[in-house]
C-alpha cells in the first residue's frame, strides 16, 4: 500500500513540476510549485521526518510562496514580455534533461547505503529529531542562518524600493 501511495504522490509531484516549467501564466506556475512543495512534504512524512514536513509546509509552501506570488503581482508580467524569451525555454529544457541524465548516471554508479547507517535510534529517541536539528542549527550553522536572514531582509527592502512610486 505504501508503494502505491508513493507512486501516486510521485506522479503528482512530477506533473506539478512539469506544470511549473510549462505554464504560461506565472500565477498558475506558482500554484503548481505549491503543489510540488506539498508533495515533497508528503515524502518527508513517508520517511518519518514530520518536523521537516512541517517546515516544508510552513516555510516553503507558506511564506516563500507568498513572497513569490507577491513579486509576480508586483512585476505585473505581460504576455508580450513572456513571448520574447521562448528560446530560453528550449535552452533550459536541454540543460534540465542533461542534468537529469547526469543525476541518474551518478546515482546508478554510487555505492549503496544501508538503512541502519543513519542517526542512531538511541540518540534520536533521547532528545528527538527536532531538538537535534535545533541544536545543530543554532550552534554549528549559526553563520549561514544569520546570512540567510540578512539576505531575506535585503530582498524585502529591495521589493519595497521597487514598488515605491516616485515621490
Amino acid at each position: 500500500m505504501e508503494h502505491f501511495f508513493f507512486m501516486i504522490v510521485a506522479l503528482v509531484a512530477v506533473v506539478s513540476c512539469f506544470l511549473v516549467v510549462t505554464c504560461r501564466n506565472p500565477i498558475n506556475s506558482a500554484l503548481s510549485l505549491i503543489l510540488a512543495f506539498f508533495c515533497l512534504a508528503t515524502f518527508y512524512v513517508m520517511l518519518d521526518a514530520p518536523f521537516m514536513a512541517a517546515i516544508q509546509v510552513i516555510v516553503y509552501a507558506g511564506a516563500i510562496m507568498v513572497l513569490i506570488v507577491f513579486v509576480i503581482m508586483l512585476l505585473n508580467l505581460r504576455s508580450d514580455a513572456i513571448n520574447r524569451y521562448r528560446h530560453a525555454v528550449a535552452v533550459g529544457s536541454i540543460v534540465g534533461v542533461l542534468s537529469l541524465f547526469e543525476i541518474v548516471y551518478f546515482l546508478l554508479r554510487s555505492p549503496r547505503i544501508e538503512a541502519g547507517n543513519g542517526l542512531p535510534a538511541a540518540i534520536a529517541n533521547a532528545g528527538g529529531h527536532t531538538e537535534l536539528i535545533g541544536k545543530s542549527l543554532f550552534t554549528d550553522f549559526i553563520l549561514p542562518f544569520e546570512i540567510t536572514s540578512i539576505l531575506l531582509l535585503v530582498a524585502i527592502i529591495g521589493a519595497v524600493v521597487l514598488s515605491k512610486k516616485k515621490i
